[in-house]
């Protein structure tokens, strides 16, 4: 009996002794823990409604695998949505996206086309043992709280009042902040302010046009340029608001000869009857236009939007403000977004946030810098699980695993990828809070 009981006492202290281990980094979920306590974001995920043009398709049997594995987990607390979990922009341009019917349709669609994964999540959902929390993304901006709910009843959703928009603190730490990442962003920020008189509350920014543009592009198969870009010059008169439109139109110059399409600019190809807008829009309707060399730039669709970026940013709760040029001209790059991060939270005096997490510009990546106090700061980008990434790896995730309570334990934050079904470690770091 003697020996039966010392096996047991021993066996128990084993259990015990690894529970206080850290999880092992090179495999954060398969860990015997008598706590559960990691926070899990993934982002853009980007589940679409037809397999012939999501983004989204070879990798969702992966993505299944993942979930489980989270699932049966003993130590994840929380799993984070950091937006574009449904995609209502990656739609060539021809296509009707709600076939005459409408959102919940749409959404309905989507958990239809992806049902492996969104009953993966549902199973999550239903234990309730982990936490499952949805922030909106720009490819889901307009898609209702009701809606997701339709699909993923009883997913926690952290919004903002206005739609579109979300930023999350996991309870019990506001030094940690997790949001998607657009609302900093000139061509993907919610859009209050133009086309009202077309689509009277429409908030779809230019993004949204350029995204189907692109979509199109792909599924022409990268075809050669169908037209031809006619020449805008800077306006003479160095008016600031000409000045911002001539940088709006190298942004669709950039577009139009990256992302080239068969039709001609004038084609009324690009199918909306969606968030207010009914009308079917040429290429032409978008790009900024000049009847004498150096003359007034005007435009058709989203007119007059270089001027509003004040309120727009305003209306979105950008903490610190964004010059209207530098927006602009910015906006196509993935760094910018790593950048805002520093420069909303780290550098702003109103901000205690030490770690944050973004999506949005599918660049998996760490960094690290100095706040407003001179303290350590992680910054973390949760990169994206579409079939092809151009900007590096896909099947990424972030592991957030907060320090207990003692002298000498820090928050560690670690990158993964899951490629193949296997879980590897890409990059981590780790801050005292």
């Amino acid at each position: 009996m003697k020996i039966i009981q010392s096996t047991f006492l021993v066996f128990l202290s084993l259990i015990i002794f690894s529970s206080c281990k850290m999880p092992d980094p090179s495999d954060p979920f398969r860990r015997f823990s008598m706590e559960r306590n990691l926070i899990v974001v993934i982002s853009d995920i980007h589940l679409g409604a037809d397999p012939a043009y999501a983004e989204c398709t070879k990798n969702l049997t992966a993505l299944e695998e993942f979930l489980t594995q989270i699932r049966v987990s003993s130590n994840v607390k929380e799993l984070v949505i950091a937006g574009d979990l449904l995609d209502q922009w990656y739609i060539p341009a021809h296509i009707n996206t709600y076939q005459g019917k409408d959102q919940a349709d749409f959404v309905k669609r989507i958990a239809a086309a992806n049902k492996g994964v969104i009953d993966a999540f549902k199973r999550i959902i239903r234990d309730e043992r982990i936490l499952v929390t949805y922030v909106p993304g720009n490819h889901d901006l307009t898609i209702t709280e009701a809606n997701v709910d339709l699909i993923l009843p009883g997913i926690n959703q952290k919004r903002d009042k206005e739609l579109g928009l979300g930023t999350y603190s996991p309870q019990g730490y506001p030094k940690i902040a997790i949001e998607h990442g657009h609302r900093y962003n000139f061509f993907c920020a919610p859009d209050p302010f133009s086309n009202q008189d077309i689509a009277p509350g429409s908030i779809l920014p230019p993004g949204y046009f350029f995204t189907r543009i692109a979509a199109l592009s792909v599924s022409q198969k990268y075809p050669p340029a169908g037209d031809i870009l006619p020449v805008i010059t800077p306006n003479v008169s160095g008016q600031e608001s000409q000045n911002l439109l001539f940088a709006y139109w190298k942004l669709w110059e950039w577009t139009l000869n990256t992302f080239h399409i068969t039709n001609k600019f004038n084609e009324k190809i690009i199918v909306t009857n969606i968030d207010g807008l009914t009308g079917t829009y040429a290429v032409n309707d978008l790009l900024p236009y000049q009847t004498t060399p150096g003359g007034f730039i005007d435009v058709d669709l989203y007119k007059g939007i270089q001027d509003t970026w004040t309120q727009r940013q305003a209306h979105n709760n950008v903490a610190v403000p964004i010059p209207a040029m530098h927006a602009i001209s910015k906006s196509a790059l993935a760094s910018e977004t790593d950048d805002q991060a520093v420069i909303q939270y780290f550098q702003n005096p109103k901000s205690n946030v030490r770690i944050v997490v973004f999506g949005h510009s599918h660049v998996p990546t760490i960094q690290s810098s100095l706040d407003h106090l001179g303290q350590k700061s992680i910054y973390v980008n949760a990169g994206t699980w579409i079939d092809v990434n151009p900007h590096g790896k896909t099947m990424d995730f972030v592991v957030i695993t907060p320090q207990v309570d003692d002298c000498c334990s820090k928050t560690h934050v670690r990158l993964y990828n899951f490629e193949n079904e296997v879980i590897t470690l890409m990059a981590e770091d780790s801050v005292r809070l």
